[in-house]
C-alpha cells in the first residue's frame, strides 16, 4: 500500500526501524501521519516485550545500552550464560534482529543490546535486569541535546523489573544510580573502574572486586584488555549475577571469562 496515500485510521500500529527519524533532526513523514491519525509509533523491540508481558512475564530479558561497549558486554553477558548450560537468545542492535529470536520463555533467557533509537520506540520495555554502561555525548542530531540522549538510556534502567547495572564513572550515570537508590527501585548495582563501590563490581589492575573480595582475574584474557573491557566484564558479571540463582548457581566464572 501507498503510506502517502493510505486511510492511517485503519492502521494499528507503525512499526518504525530504529534508524528513520523519530523526532530528530525532524519526524519522517509517515510519524507525522501516524501522530495525526492517533496511531502509536513503535519498534521490533516493543512487539517483543508486548509479546513477553502477555505470554510469559516471568520470561527472564537482560538489556544493555550505554555509549560505548555496549556489543562486548552484551556478547560477553550471553557467553557467560552460555557457558553456564543455559538457552540464550541473542540480539537486538547485535547480531540477529528480535523478532527472529525464539519466543520469551521461562527457562530462555534473552540477552538483547539496545540502541538508544531502540529505547526510544520501546516504551513498554522492562528487563528482568537493565544496564548502562556509561554516556558521553553522541547520536545528538537524533536526539536533539545530550539531556534528551540520557533521558532515552535512563528509561531502560528505570524501568527494569529487578536490577540496573550502572557504571557510575560518568556523572550521567552516577546521577541516574542515585536517583534510583533513593526511589527504591529497581535494586542498583554499581560499577566503576574508578573506585571500589558499595553492593556492585569494581576493577582494578584486571582484577574484578566486589566488597574487597576478589571476584575474578582478567589478566591475560586478550578480549578483556583495558580499563574499558575491565568495565565491560564488571558489568557482564553484575548482569549474569542478578537473573535468578537457578541460571548462575554453581557456573565456573573464570573459566567463562577465560574462554571468551
Amino acid at each position: 500500500v501507498d503510506l502517502a496515500s493510505a486511510d492511517w485510521s485503519h492502521f494499528a500500529a507503525l512499526v518504525l526501524a530504529p534508524g528513520v527519524p523519530l523526532t530528530h533532526p525532524e519526524p519522517h513523514w509517515t510519524v507525522v501521519k501516524a501522530k495525526a491519525a492517533g496511531v502509536e509509533v513503535i519498534g521490533d523491540v516493543e512487539l517483543v516485550f508486548r509479546e513477553r508481558a502477555s505470554a510469559c512475564p516471568d520470561a527472564p530479558v537482560v538489556a544493555i545500552t550505554g555509549t560505548n561497549g555496549k556489543s562486548t558486554t552484551t556478547a560477553l553477558i550471553a557467553h557467560i550464560l552460555r557457558a553456564f548450560g543455559n538457552d540464550v537468545q541473542l540480539g537486538g542492535n547485535i547480531g540477529r534482529a528480535v523478532l527472529t529470536l525464539e519466543p520469551p520463555a521461562e527457562d530462555r533467557i534473552h540477552v538483547l543490546e539496545l540502541s538508544s533509537f531502540q529505547i526510544d520506540l520501546a516504551p513498554s520495555a522492562a528487563p528482568t535486569v537493565a544496564v548502562l554502561l556509561n554516556i558521553t555525548p553522541d547520536h545528538i542530531d537524533r536526539h536533539g541535546t545530550i539531556e534528551h540522549y540520557a533521558e532515552v538510556k535512563s528509561r531502560l534502567i528505570a524501568e527494569a523489573k529487578d536490577t540496573s547495572v550502572i557504571g557510575v564513572d560518568d556523572e550521567w550515570g552516577a546521577r541516574f544510580a542515585t536517583a534510583l537508590e533513593a526511589r527504591g527501585y529497581p535494586k542498583v548495582r554499581r560499577i566503576s573502574v574508578r573506585a571500589p563501590v558499595a553492593d556492585g563490581i569494581s576493577a582494578r589492575d584486571a582484577k574484578l572486586f566486589e566488597n574487597g573480595t576478589q571476584r575474578a582475574d582478567l589478566d591475560g584474557i586478550a578480549t578483556l584488555r583495558g580499563e574499558h573491557n575491565w568495565q565491560n566484564a564488571a558489568a557482564a558479571v553484575a548482569a549474569v549475577e542478578s537473573l535468578p540463582e537457578k541460571f548462575h548457581a554453581g557456573g565456573d566464572l573464570q573459566a567463562a571469562l577465560r574462554s571468551f
